[in-house]
């Protein structure tokens, strides 16, 4: 491969970077659990930035329900932040040839 053409790729994946790191500053998922009893917001770092739990939640004064309801609603939230920067990470390598296909271990 000739110098130029990997400095190219270089400045392509660097581009690459900054703009995977602007849109995972843009991601933001909903989730709920409970059919809405708990519903949690996550931004594309997995920080969980909301919780909103129904008052009728505490009214049954179960905790191990309550327990269940966050816990599937916080997986369910990091389960979509993954499905949205994979998605993200497709539209943005796609204009490179050749990794489009590319698993980059750790990056989701």
């Amino acid at each position: 491969m000739e110098v130029k053409a990997l400095q190219q790729m270089l400045t392509q994946f660097r581009q690459m970077q900054e703009n995977l790191q602007k849109q995972i500053e843009t991601v933001h998922v909903d989730a709920s659990a409970g059919g809405g009893m708990v519903t949690v917001r996550m931004n594309g770092q997995k920080q969980v930035t909301e919780i909103r739990i129904d008052p009728e939640v505490f009214a049954g004064k179960d905790q191990e329900l309550l327990q269940d309801l966050v816990r599937a609603a916080v997986n369910e939230a990091g389960r979509r932040v993954d499905e949205e920067l994979t998605s993200q990470m497709k539209s943005l390598t796609g204009s490179i040839p050749g990794i489009a296909g590319l698993k980059i271990p750790g990056l989701f």
